[in-house]
């Protein structure tokens, strides 16, 4: 299985704290616009790790106190008016192959906000799985300000799983800012943290996870997606399944050794 904790991106920040992944957008001057090049890195990235055994969660981190401001006006929007529609569609699909990744990396993912997450931001963390967020945190889908549809990267299908129809499309017909404490209100964010422990719990929570049973997180993460488009009985079906693969984990014989020995378990994702 790969490696990863030596990975050397170019085009964003990755250290590993144990086995949680640290990603930071590495532009805080123009408060960390993505471009062409750090969209595909990441794609690529979130791609290998189902087959990264040394990672076991993952956080998105602000940075110079901002999360990210979408793609870059001048690198990323100017050369989109003068593409083709083959070229406008292989971007499109790209961008969306980022929350695909997202979503197939079998690695819980916890976006840590601060600052602006705007567009293409605010769908990486709406793509997490969960979220924390300071109270000074703004995010925009900010789409049809730009003269384009809600519909990016898979808003129009998650956004409203999470926050509910109707916010959702204001949300995503008037781009304006979806307030921090909104955010909390509405299912979007866990949670508030201030600023200067934001980092720290962001990890804590990814810690805890990754101390848990990971194989049997992965489970979880493919079943929360999968069950989407799912009825209940296929559902029910599927997670009986999905839980007697789990059953057959020495992580599931470790926890029971536990508890009859009246001991915490110890994990080890096997």
């Amino acid at each position: 299985m790969s490696a990863m904790a030596h990975l050397k991106p170019q085009h964003f920040v990755w250290r590993m704290e144990g086995s949680v992944a640290l990603i930071q957008l590495d532009r805080p001057d123009r408060k960390n616009p993505l471009t062409f090049d750090s969209y595909a890195e990441l794609r690529d990235t979130f791609r290998a790790l189902p087959y990264a055994d040394d990672v076991d969660a993952v956080v998105f981190l602000p940075n110079g106190g901002n999360f990210c401001s979408g793609g870059d006006v001048h690198d990323i929007i100017g050369p989109l008016v003068d593409m083709d529609m083959k070229g406008l569609l292989a971007f499109t699909r790209m961008t969306g192959d980022l929350v695909k990744a997202m979503l197939a990396c079998n690695k819980p993912i916890i976006s840590a906000i601060d600052g602006v997450a705007v567009g293409a931001g605010a769908i990486i963390a709406m793509a997490s799985d969960m979220r924390l967020a300071t109270p000074e945190a703004k995010a925009a889908f900010l789409f049809t300000r730009v003269g384009l549809a809600g519909c990016d990267m898979g808003a129009c299908a998650m956004l409203p799983r999470i926050i509910g129809q109707g916010r959702a499309a204001e949300l995503l017909y008037t781009g304006r800012s979806m307030s921090a404490e909104e955010g909390e209100r509405w299912g979007f964010y866990n949670r508030l943290v201030a600023a200067d422990s934001l980092e720290a719990e962001a990890l804590n929570v990814a810690a805890r996870i990754a101390a848990g049973p990971t194989f049997a997180h992965g489970i979880t993460k493919t079943q929360l997606n999968q069950e989407w488009s799912m009825g209940l009985e296929q559902a029910i079906e599927a997670e009986a399944q999905a839980q007697a693969i789990c059953m057959q984990t020495r992580d599931f014989e470790r926890a029971y050794r536990a508890f009859v020995a009246k001991e915490k378990p110890v994990f080890e994702g096997d």
